[in-house]
């Protein structure tokens, strides 16, 4: 037994070989979690150690802050690949861990011994985590890439109507689609680790980031499209209100539902907008009175306006960034962001909070080379070689039972995670509300069966089985107390007074199974001011900074409108794996906190670093960026699918030779010749001029002939894909990360998976449709002790059904 207080992952040995944020990200998360992180470095270093996004200086000899923050906790060795003893370092290094993590950014990993295949056909205990832009293998497995052309070919960069049509799309700021693959590699890490404890076989993952970006900033378009033969979204359109000015500042307000934007409605004192026998939706009736929205607002301080829509329960947030968010009053009660170890910035605290075990507070980075003496001279013993046979099915969590208590999207994207890699999921709805998700397909309700016709609900709840409990009943909480008693885990995403109302706090499951472990998700945590207010993505997305780099420079800035939630989704399914394993260490139930603010925080932590360590406000910038120069979407001759000339391609130029290999491309032009664009900073100085230049020859061409031309000569170049249109790439066919899946009711149509594929299966991560409303209401009842005619009264009284209850209920209290 492991004594109260330990950290969950205390022994567990991860070897980083990778560069760059993704893998720094993934074992900083498994590193603050107690495990022995190894960052292992060429000579020259991780380019991170001189990384600041807002180009401050750093002191020759001196580690950046993003950096510091990072690897804070690791292990530091350096080897030179060229030198046969420090490869055989590396290699017993690697035979005495538990997993590695791998890019191919480093020297060290483009070795031809240090290869992920090579490393896990050697080493076949270990779980090789492979993190590269497109996959290991496929047509583009080689193709070059940056988190930039990456949002453009996930559909990302236009995501789910994001900006406004008289501009260029625009990307999410931040280097969002770095940080969420980072999270999903340490999930995944996890997630094969947990297989490798109960039959010793390793794994080679092989994680793409577009897939990643596909899962956490696009909304599932190709199964909407697919099934219902229509998009999500036909133009971009700013969120109406969405990040608004107020008169002492700006302020984010969100309308989710019908019921909010009638609230809204009265809230600003123009009940006369209210229709509920409208057919329009409701983005659409809160854009026909953006004008007069925003004017009202105009007229307002924020403070009144956040009290106001408090009181009506409305989505509201002040808008944060690296300079203000770490003074708001609901981060500061909870301790939402902690003094680097060094006191030299500030960082967020982890994602999330675990009851019983611990994570480590903030420790020194390694560096460069530290632990080298150390770690040459150490004796390591090499993990055995599996001998037993592997788990039949190949899924980690075969034999978990989870009740399923979310609805909407981060809930859910953890849940379905859980599902596709084998656990039991109970997914719990009740008639008079089912999962939201249900309720946002636009069928009307005069279809048969229109409830179960939304591809977003398909898309996020394949494998589970479908229970359908009135909890406002006694009967119902009666039933659920006993169903709980039968499951390892409850993960719910409700706001607090809903599960403390309902007498269901961890203490209360706790007394039903000792051991149970709980995950709650509120939007913004368990305690603090914010505690009981509604959060959707945006609002969590405002609130964090998340929306602060989105958008363009003279403009409110965008809301992504889409990464909290999956964001939240991701860091919650880590979370969750730490302690079940600490219940697997000790025996003990476990409550985690996993708020959805926390994980956004966490993503967006290098603007409150840059702030705190070097007094720079990171700033959006439209499509450019602080990786590469140039970098934006240019427009392409042609005509959408909508009949627009609205086609785009992005450029990204991440380094010198890229640039060379541009300018060759594209016929070195005179205007391209300039020396002083040799350089990254003589390129950023002249970007609005390259940018003419470039988009002048982009213009004439249409987007297959500007990928074609720039990505075979090796320039990080995407199209900008509508997000339906992502079954077109061939790559995402090339590794399956669509299946196709059939269902009861709606069409067959293609599902995404997870971003990986794996070498010892399974083989297809999709075995069951998503469940109708109620579908296994017999079964699951059966399971626990309830008869048939115990059943029958069930249904007669309106405790559990198959079809909406909307407005109204039988009941029998």
């Amino acid at each position: 037994m492991v004594a109260n207080g330990a950290t969950p992952l205390d022994g567990y040995v991860v070897v980083d070989l990778s560069s760059g944020i993704p893998g720094a990200y993934c074992t900083k998360l498994l590193a603050d979690a107690g495990a022995d992180v190894v960052k292992v470095e060429a000579p020259e270093g991780d380019p991170l150690r001189h990384w600041s996004a807002s180009g401050a200086a750093i002191p020759a000899g001196e580690d950046g802050a993003l950096f510091r923050f990072l690897a804070g906790a690791k292990r530091g060795v350096t080897a030179d690949p060229a030198i046969t003893d420090d490869v055989e370092m590396v290699e017993r290094l690697l035979a005495s861990a538990d997993a590695v993590v791998w890019s191919r950014d480093s020297p060290l990993a483009r070795h031809d011994t240090l290869t992920p295949e090579a490393i896990h056909r050697r080493h076949p205990h270990l779980v090789v985590t492979s993190i590269t832009p497109f996959g290991l293998n496929g047509p583009w497995k080689d193709r070059p890439a940056t988190e930039f052309t990456l949002q453009a070919w996930s559909g990302g960069a236009i995501g789910i109507g994001r900006g406004s049509q008289d501009r260029a799309p625009v990307h999410v700021g931040g280097q969002a689609g770095d940080w969420v693959s980072g999270a999903y590699a340490a999930a995944m890490t996890l997630a094969f680790r947990a297989r490798a404890v109960g039959d010793g076989h390793g794994e080679l993952i092989d994680l793409s980031m577009l897939e990643c970006q596909i899962l956490c900033l696009t909304y599932y378009p190709v199964t909407y499209f697919e099934m219902l033969g229509r998009p999500w979204r036909t133009e971009r359109r700013p969120t109406v209100p969405g990040v608004a000015e107020a008169a002492d500042g700006l302020v984010a307000i969100g309308c989710g539902t019908a019921q909010q934007w009638f609230d809204l409605c009265a809230m600003s004192g123009h009940d006369e907008w209210i229709d509920e026998e409208s057919s329009l939706t409701i983005t659409e009736q809160a854009n026909l009175h953006a004008d007069d929205l925003y004017e009202w607002l105009r007229d307002q301080k924020v403070d009144d306006v956040r009290d106001l829509a408090s009181a009506f329960r409305i989505p509201n947030s002040p808008v944060g960034n690296g300079e203000n968010v770490t003074s708001m009053d609901h981060f500061v009660e909870r301790g939402a962001f902690v003094g680097s170890s060094d006191g030299d910035f500030v960082q967020p605290a982890p994602p999330y909070r675990l009851s019983g075990a611990t994570l480590r507070e903030p420790a020194p980075a390694p560096r460069l080379g530290e632990h080298t003496d150390e770690l040459r001279s150490a004796r390591t013993r090499a993990r055995p070689a599996p001998t037993g046979a592997r788990v039949a099915s190949g899924l980690p969590f075969e034999g978990l039972r989870v009740l399923d208590m979310t609805t909407f999207w981060a809930g859910p994207s953890c849940t379905h995670a859980l599902a596709m890699l084998g656990a039991e999921l109970i997914h719990l709805e009740s008639t008079p509300r089912p999962d939201g998700t249900r309720l946002i397909a636009g069928i009307p309700a005069t279809e048969a069966q229109w409830w179960e016709r939304s591809p977003i609900f398909s898309a996020l709840n394949t494998n589970k089985l479908g229970l359908t409990l009135d909890f406002q009943t006694e009967q119902g909480r009666q039933l659920l107390r006993r169903l709980i008693s039968t499951c390892d885990v409850i993960v719910e995403n409700f706001t607090p007074r809903v599960i403390d109302q309902i007498g269901l706090d961890f203490e209360s499951v706790r007394e039903l199974r000792s051991d149970i472990v709980m995950l709650r998700m509120p939007g913004f945590g368990l305690d603090g001011p914010w505690r009981d207010n509604p959060a959707f993505a945006y609002i969590i997305e405002d609130a964090s900074g998340l929306s602060w780099l989105t958008g363009y420079p003279d403009r409110n800035p965008y809301e992504p409108y889409s990464i909290g939630d999956p964001n939240a989704g991701v860091h919650a399914l880590t979370a969750l794996q730490l302690a079940l394993e600490h219940r697997r260490r000790t025996g003990e139930g476990v409550l985690v906190e996993a708020a959805m603010v926390d994980a956004a925080l966490n993503v967006a932590a290098e603007q409150v670093i840059e702030h705190s360590a070097y007094g720079m406000l990171l700033q959006r910038a439209g499509n450019r960026g602080p990786i590469a120069a140039p970098q934006n979407l240019y427009q392409v001759e042609g005509v959408d699918e909508f009949g627009r000339e609205d086609c785009w391609v992005a450029v990204a130029v991440a380094t010198d030779e890229q640039w060379v290999a541009l300018r060759n491309a594209v016929g070195r032009p005179e205007w391209a010749m300039d020396p002083e664009l040799d350089t990254v900073a003589g390129r950023r100085r002249r970007h609005d001029a390259i940018d003419d230049r470039l988009g002048a020859w982009c213009r004439t061409r249409t987007g297959d002939q500007v990928v074609e031309t720039l990505a075979d000569a090796g320039v990080p170049v995407a199209k900008v894909m509508q997000p339906h249109r992502q079954l077109e790439i061939e790559q995402l066919r090339h590794r399956g990360f669509f299946e196709e899946l059939g269902h009861p009711v709606n069409p067959s149509a293609p599902h995404s998976t997870l971003p990986i594929n794996l070498v010892a299966g399974p083989g297809a991560f999709h075995r069951r449709p998503a469940p109708l409303l109620g579908e296994h209401n017999h079964e699951i009842l059966r399971s626990i002790g309830v008869s048939d005619e115990e059943i029958a009264e069930l249904e007669a009284d309106g405790v559990i059904g198959t079809a909406p209850a909307i407005g109204g209920r039988k009941t029998k209290r």
